[in-house]
């Protein structure tokens, strides 16, 4: 096909979920409370962070990072979409298309390598622990923070420039709820194979990798909790593993179902239930995870909210 035959699109039509008006108005009230919770599950997380002085440690200087990227993260997109499910023109710009894709790529990937971060903060803790206030002083800190983020822009920056000015010949409208990367090769009408080896490589970086990581890590953690005679030692040892387990579990597990799996098996109803869990929903549980299963920021919370109540007296 010439390029003279290749056109590109000014504004996409997002399907989304449903076109039944009903149906809409209960997703919108569904995702418009769980995006509400994330903002203030997470941003009361980080004010607690921030406040008590007894959380200014490693770990919860990487799980502040983990809250700034979900609040990013879910307000890339379910604030256009649930402007989409109120709106009878659910189109996008493709500026604000591509603006999306960009930053959702970013921080989805930035996540990805910050929980490995903070698998690697796990493992010293649990298995070198005398070294362990050493090792993980500030400037490593930084560094392990700061990787995640310019690897997370990076990747991005690759993937939406080979993504987003694949020509479509005409065809706008995309089957998702979202500006996402395998929704847009999708309607490409040209090879798409520079695209799938992006894609590939993306996923073995920035999703493949990191998991292997986390793997290996918690392979060290078993390992040395099993080697703890006490049985209150071991439930001490992995009860400061256990919610990082949790949040692991569920973020590599929904990227590697959507990213990972042979594309003869996908389908793109599958990707949008996949994406609106991870995207929505994930970032949400988040913070309750780690407040409910942490006795530690129980405390700083209960600490925080005190001295709040009691400053207005």
């Amino acid at each position: 096909m010439g390029r003279d035959n290749l056109t590109w699109v000014d504004e996409f039509v997002l399907l989304g979920l449903s076109s039944d008006r009903r149906t809409q108005a209960g997703l919108f009230v569904l995702f418009g409370a769980a995006y509400l919770l994330t903002l203030l599950g997470n941003g009361l997380l980080l004010v607690t962070i921030q406040l008590d002085a007894q959380l200014h440690l490693p770990m919860y200087f990487f799980l502040g990072h983990l809250s700034v990227v979900d609040i990013c993260y879910t307000s890339s997109w379910v604030p256009q979409m649930l402007a989409h499910l109120v709106l009878e023109k659910k189109t996008i710009s493709f500026a604000r298309c591509g603006a999306q894709l960009f930053f959702s790529l970013a921080f989805g990937g930035t996540e990805f390598l910050l929980l490995a971060a903070m698998a690697y903060d796990r493992y010293l803790a649990v298995c070198d622990p005398l070294r362990y206030v050493a090792a993980m002083g500030p400037r490593l800190c930084v560094v392990l923070a700061a990787i995640p983020w310019l690897m997370g822009i990076t990747n991005s920056a690759v993937v939406t420039a080979v993504t987003i000015h694949l020509p479509t010949c005409g065809h706008h409208v995309l089957n998702h709820v979202a500006c996402e990367t395998l929704a847009l090769v999708r309607l490409a009408c040209v090879d798409i194979t520079l695209n799938q080896v992006v894609i590939v490589a993306s996923s073995m970086v920035m999703l493949l990798g990191p998991c292997c990581l986390v793997s290996l890590s918690y392979a060290h953690i078993v390992a040395a909790i099993l080697r703890i005679r006490s049985t209150g030692g071991r439930r001490k040892a992995f009860g400061t593993c256990a919610s990082h387990l949790t949040v692991v579990s569920m973020s590599y597990g929904m990227a590697l179902v959507t990213y990972m799996q042979p594309r003869s098996t996908a389908s793109a109803e599958q990707d949008k239930l996949v994406v609106l869990f991870y995207a929505a929903l994930t970032p949400m549980l988040n913070p309750l995870i780690y407040s409910l299963r942490n006795k530690e920021v129980r405390a700083a919370l209960s600490r925080v909210l005190l001295r709040g109540s009691g400053s207005k007296r």
